[in-house]
C-alpha cells in the first residue's frame, strides 16, 4: 500500500520486536497529537516504499538498529477525528545493535500480558487484545 492511498487516509507501520518473552514499545513525546501515549516503534510509508522496507528504514532511524522485517501480523483501519489510519504491523524477525531512543523518547521492553498497563492510542486496541496469541503461537 502506498503512502497516502485512499481519500485523506495515511498509511503507517508499526514492528513487534521480541527479546527473552518481552515487547519493544516506546513513548510518543507530550506534544503528539496522539497525546504521550505507548505504542510499536514504526512510522510513515514515504512515496514509493514497501510496508517492510518502511519500517526497516524507521527502525534504522528512530532505533539506530538494523532489523529484518518478518511477516505481517495485522492490518487495522482506525479513523480519529482528526485523521483517517491504516496501520500495518508486522513481527521484526531478528535484529542486531541494542535499541535506544535516538529521538529521546522513552523505550521499554514489556511481557506482552502486562501491555494493558500502558497508555496506547485506540488504533492499537485490536493488536493488544490479540497480540499474547500470536506470539504464543510462534512460540515467541
Amino acid at each position: 500500500m502506498a503512502a497516502g492511498s485512499g481519500a485523506g487516509r495515511i498509511t503507517v507501520v508499526a514492528g513487534v520486536l521480541v527479546r527473552a518473552g518481552s515487547v519493544l514499545i516506546a513513548r510518543r513525546p507530550d506534544g503528539d497529537p496522539l497525546g504521550a501515549v505507548w505504542e510499536f516503534p514504526g512510522g510513515k510509508l514515504e512515496p514509493g516504499e514497501t510496508p517492510a522496507g518502511a519500517l526497516a528504514r524507521e527502525l534504522r532511524e528512530e532505533l539506530g538498529i538494523a532489523a529484518e522485517i518478518g511477516p505481517e501480523l495485522e492490518r487495522i483501519d482506525h479513523d480519529y477525528p482528526q485523521l483517517r489510519l491504516t496501520l500495518i504491523v508486522h513481527r521484526v524477525a531478528r535484529f542486531a545493535g541494542e535499541p535506544r531512543g535516538r529521538a529521546g523518547q522513552a523505550i521499554a521492553w514489556v511481557a506482552p500480558g502486562r501491555l494493558g498497563d500502558y497508555p496506547f492510542p485506540a488504533a492499537d486496541a485490536r493488536l493488544l487484545a490479540r497480540l499474547p496469541a500470536l506470539l504464543a503461537g510462534e512460540g515467541a
